[in-house]
């Protein structure tokens, strides 16, 4: 089973040396932190906003699979959050982020109590609209020039999960 926790400061050296090496990875589709003022950067916003991250771990190396992030969580009558998600190149290709987005997927229904989890994805990325999928999630539409990635503003897929 896949090792599931919030982050923390102590993971900054792991993830910012994870991030460096996984840049070509991530490519285009997202640039992370790579250094600690970046990782303060986005440590604080997750402290002073409704956000939630989450490590996933590769249970024998204790190796970082990927980051998933659940933003503007929003309760009351709505129960929903985005979902934000990057994996590491050194356990790519693998089938554990799988494994790991249907963890963080109960994570959110059942400890932080949502009903509805949407992830946006550019249409280009195959990998991360196919991952989504395996997961469980279903596409609900289109988003034209939805976020600004890298200079330009993007179209993404609108994909989301209901709890049962």
């Amino acid at each position: 089973m896949i090792n599931l926790q919030p982050v923390s400061r102590k993971d900054a050296p792991e993830l910012i040396a994870g991030n460096i090496a996984s840049r070509d990875h991530h490519h285009p589709w997202m640039r992370n932190f790579t250094d600690q003022v970046g990782f303060e950067e986005w440590f604080c916003n997750l402290q002073s906003s409704a956000s939630l991250a989450l490590i996933a771990r590769e249970p024998e190396s204790s190796s970082i699979i990927g980051v998933f992030t659940f933003s503007q969580i929003f309760m009351k009558a709505f129960r929903s959050a985005y979902l934000g998600y990057y994996s590491m190149v050194e356990l790519a290709g693998r089938g554990l982020m799988t494994e790991a987005l249907k963890q963080t997927v109960a994570y959110g229904f059942e400890e932080i109590g949502l009903h509805r989890i949407e992830a946006n994805i550019q249409p280009d990325n195959q990998r991360s609209i196919a991952l989504v999928q395996r997961a469980g999630f279903h596409k609900e539409g289109f988003s034209p020039r939805y976020l600004f990635i890298n200079g330009d503003w993007r179209d993404h897929e609108r994909w989301a999960i209901i709890s049962n």
